[in-house]
């Protein structure tokens, strides 16, 4: 998959179907802004390839990112974005991004694993929604 954008990565152990994870690593790149609108996905060979998942599943992903008005499935060409999820603060060069990678390795200097870290994240945002919601 050299000079593509995304590359996917499938976690068999996690209970989460494999086109599921294909579409949620495409949204999590179109929020990053490392997909944008006009760039081309990997071929269903190509993920095949990498990852060793059946071509249906990497059809029924695309399908699904096509009927949510993501990607455009243009036969004989591939598929392109067509929608970007990027807000700002997100980027690459984003100060928040770049607070949140400071906090990231202190959390896991301080010996928290990937779950841990996400459990805390959840839980920060669920404490701050609850907070709006009682405001409102």
């Amino acid at each position: 998959m050299e000079g593509d954008v995304v590359e996917y990565r499938i976690d068999r152990g996690s209970g989460v179907p494999a086109y599921v994870q294909i579409v949620e690593q495409t949204e999590r790149a179109l929020r990053m802004g490392t997909l944008q609108i006009g760039d081309k996905l990997p071929t269903a060979r190509e993920v095949v390839a990498a990852t060793a998942i059946n071509p249906n599943t990497v059809l029924r992903a695309y399908r699904d990112m096509e009927q949510a008005g993501l990607v455009e499935l243009r036969r004989g060409l591939g598929t392109f974005v067509t929608r970007s999820l990027a807000r700002p603060g997100a980027e690459d060069d984003s100060p928040l991004r770049a607070d949140l990678a400071e906090w990231t390795a202190r959390a896991r200097t301080a010996g928290l694993e990937r779950a841990d870290i996400l459990a805390l994240v959840t839980a920060a945002l669920d404490s701050y929604d609850n907070h709006t919601e009682e405001d409102a």
